[in-house]
């Protein structure tokens, strides 16, 4: 075989690490699809089946499925979890068990066009508290890169009439949607303490083990207030899509990209929210697209690239 060029090689070499450098980004896109709809199945079953109840069950569920893979790990790295307790528990609430039940209890009152908007302020509150917190500048192309996204996403939700902006009301559930995603984004500043020893999965096994507890008492407040769900087929099909696709295999995803390009380049991808329960609308509700959601969808990726690109 005759060998390649110093030109062609170059060229192989550049694309082979624009392929290694896009992957993160391609996790985090396809987890941020996965609760896209699991947001849609949340409204959607609202009357159904409680907020509380989807948080407990999601998670209990999951953490079912995941213990025959991570068990033994966990048994013989019970040290490092001991070790990290209260960490992991910090996490687990954070991102897991607080985190989603918050949207859920949300998503009882708010609108969906308010509650994917509020949505865009997790890389603001990322930036934001990593500069509090850890003092990490803000680069001018990462601002530019966070106002463009937000743009996009403000015409995508206010279908391209900016006044209609100032209709959205504050109601309660858009308070608990406010806060679920600052929940959100101090979990993913907070990744950097996962525990190095642990495989993706038996971190999120420890996560669940130690913060699902949590839950128990406001599951039976529920119970009290609200009474129990009837297990129709479409429950079980949503606690199915719960327990698989939202929780293991979208924080598999989400923990691994963070992981490779940071908590800021990472809580930026959020913005493909809105972008998928639009596309997940007109795929399965047969809603139609107008040139709002074109406009908006270049505007969000355009800021994506913009504060994702390296520094030249």
């Amino acid at each position: 075989m005759a060998a390649l060029s110093p030109r062609a090689g170059a060229r192989e070499s550049r694309g082979r690490r624009w392929f290694v450098t896009l992957i993160p980004y391609v996790l985090l896109s396809l987890a941020v699809l996965s609760w896209a709809g699991n947001w849609v199945i949340g409204r959607a079953m609202r009357h159904d089946i409680g907020p509380v109840a989807m948080g407990f069950w999601r998670w209990l569920l999951a953490l079912v499925l995941i213990l025959p893979f991570c068990g033994h790990e966990l048994a013989t790295k019970w040290q490092v979890v001991r070790r990290n307790w209260w960490r992991l528990t910090v996490l687990g609430t954070l991102g897991a068990v607080a985190f989603n039940t918050m949207v859920y209890v949300g998503l009882q009152y708010t609108e969906t066009t308010n509650s994917t908007l509020f949505n865009s302020i997790v890389p603001i509150y990322i930036v934001v508290i990593s500069w509090l917190v850890f003092g990490e500048r803000i680069t001018l192309r990462q601002g530019s890169g966070i106002a463009l996204s937000l743009s996009g996403v403000l015409v995508i939700m206010s279908r391209g009439d900016p006044v209609s902006l100032a209709g959205l009301r504050v109601n309660t559930g858009d308070i608990w949607i406010v806060t679920a995603m600052l929940l959100w984004a101090v979990y993913t500043i907070l990744l950097r303490w996962r525990p190095r020893e642990l495989s993706a999965s038996a971190f999120l096994g420890a996560m669940l083990l130690l913060s699902l507890p949590i839950l128990i008492p406001f599951y039976a407040w529920e119970l009290h207030q609200r009474g129990t769900f009837e297990l129709t087929p479409p429950i079980i099909a949503t606690l199915a899509y719960y327990a698989t696709v939202p929780s293991l295999l979208a924080y598999l995803l989400w923990n691994r990209g963070v992981a490779e390009v940071g908590p800021n380049r990472a809580g930026l991808i959020v913005h493909l929210l809105p972008i998928f329960t639009v596309a997940l609308s007109v795929v399965f509700l047969g809603e139609q697209l107008f040139l709002f959601h074109y406009v908006g969808a270049a505007c969000v990726f355009g800021g994506i690239g913009l504060a994702t690109k390296a520094s030249v």
